[in-house]
C-alpha cells in the first residue's frame, strides 16, 4: 500500500498526540490487552483507539441496539433491559446513536455501571454531536472505542464497519425495537455469524419497529420478555470468558499460574479470598471495594461475576455486592 511505503508523519504526529493524554490507548491485534472475543471474529480490526478504560473491553458484554427513531415503548424496553443487564455484572455495548442505543448507554450509567460505545468516527469526534455529554460521561466510566483514527469524521460506510465491531465485542446481542430496514439487524446478522447470542423483543403487529425483530425470531433469534432470560443464557459464556480474564491478569495481580485443580472455584483462588474478606456480609459498592483490595474497578467486576455465578456473592441492587 503507498501509504505504508510513505506514511503521512504529520497524521501520526496527531495520533501520537492525541494517544499521549491520560486515559488513551492505541490496542493493537499483536497486544495481549486486544479484547478477546472480537479477535476471534473474523473481520476484527487491525486496531482499536479507546478512550476511556480499555480493560473494560474484556468484562462480559451485552450488545443492546435498536432504531434510532424509537417509539416511547422502545426506549422503554431499552432503559429497563440495560438497567438490569448491567445490574447483573453485563456491560453494555453499543453505537452511541439516538434512541435505543443512547437509551442503553444512559441506564447503564445510571445504574452506576460501565458502557462501551464503538464510534463510527475517530474517538474524538462525537456524532450525533448531540450525544457529547452522553460521551464525556462514558469516558468516565467505561470506553469510546473506534477503529478509526483521531479526526475522521462521519461516514456513512463507517457505520456498517462499527457495526461489526459491536457484533463482535459482546457475548451476545439484544435487538430491543427495529425496522426490516434497520442498522441493527446487520448487527445481529453479523453477531450470529460470529457465534454470538441474538435475542430479540417481539412487539405489536401494528409497530413497523417490531418487524425487524420478528424477522429476526422467525430466522432463529430467541424471543425474550424478560432480562433475567439473558442473564440466564448468557451466564455460562461470561463465566467462560472471566476465566480467561483471571488467567490475563495473573501476572499483575501475582495470582498463581498454573491450572486450578479439578473441581477448584474461583473462591479458593487466593485473590477471590481476598476480596470475599473485604467484602463482608453488608452491601459495598464496587468503589468502595476497590478501595480496600486496591484492585481496578475492571478485574472486581469480572471477580464478583464469577462469585456470583458460584453463589459466594449476592448482588444487592445499585452496584452494591455482599456474601451471600
Amino acid at each position: 500500500m503507498a501509504w505504508l511505503r510513505a506514511p503521512d508523519r504529520s497524521r501520526i504526529d496527531a495520533d501520537l498526540t492525541w494517544l499521549a493524554a491520560g486515559g488513551r490507548h492505541l490496542l493493537t491485534w499483536l497486544d495481549a490487552d486486544y479484547p478477546a472475543l472480537l479477535r476471534e471474529a473474523g473481520t476484527a480490526p487491525a486496531a482499536l483507539f479507546v478512550d476511556g478504560d480499555a480493560s473494560s473491553l474484556w468484562l462480559p458484554q451485552i450488545a443492546v441496539v435498536g432504531a434510532r427513531s424509537a417509539t416511547a415503548g422502545g426506549l422503554a424496553n431499552a432503559r429497563s433491559f440495560a438497567s438490569h443487564l448491567a445490574a447483573a455484572g453485563l456491560v453494555v455495548t453499543s453505537g452511541l446513536a439516538d434512541g435505543v442505543d443512547a437509551a442503553a448507554h444512559a441506564a447503564a450509567l445510571d445504574a452506576g455501571r460501565a458502557t462501551i460505545a464503538v464510534m463510527g468516527t475517530g474517538p474524538d469526534l462525537v456524532y450525533p454531536r448531540r450525544q457529547a455529554a452522553l460521551a464525556e460521561r462514558i469516558r468516565g466510566r467505561g470506553a469510546l472505542v473506534s477503529e478509526f483514527p483521531p479526526g475522521v469524521p462521519a461516514r456513512p460506510d463507517h457505520f456498517p464497519r462499527r457495526n461489526r465491531i459491536i457484533a463482535g465485542l459482546p457475548l451476545g446481542v439484544l435487538v430491543v425495537e427495529a425496522g426490516v430496514q434497520s442498522g441493527s439487524l446487520i448487527t445481529a446478522r453479523l453477531a450470529g455469524e460470529q457465534g454470538r447470542e441474538v435475542f430479540a423483543l417481539p412487539g405489536s403487529i401494528h409497530n413497523p419497529l417490531a418487524r425487524g425483530c420478528h424477522q429476526l425470531i422467525r430466522q432463529g433469534a430467541r424471543l425474550v420478555e424478560t432480562a433475567d432470560e439473558i442473564v440466564e443464557e448468557l451466564a455460562p459464556l461470561a463465566r467462560a470468558l472471566g476465566d480467561r480474564l483471571r488467567a490475563r491478569l495473573a501476572e499483575p495481580l501475582q495470582a498463581a499460574t498454573a491450572e486450578p485443580p479439578d473441581g477448584a472455584t474461583a473462591a479458593h483462588d487466593a485473590e477471590y479470598v481476598k476480596v470475599l474478606a473485604a467484602l463482608g456480609y453488608d452491601p459495598v459498592s464496587l468503589d468502595e471495594l476497590a478501595s480496600r483490595t486496591g484492585l481496578g474497578v475492571a478485574a472486581l467486576s469480572s471477580m464478583l461475576l464469577l462469585l456470583e455465578l458460584e453463589g459466594e456473592v449476592s448482588n444487592s441492587g445499585g452496584g452494591r455486592y455482599q456474601r451471600r
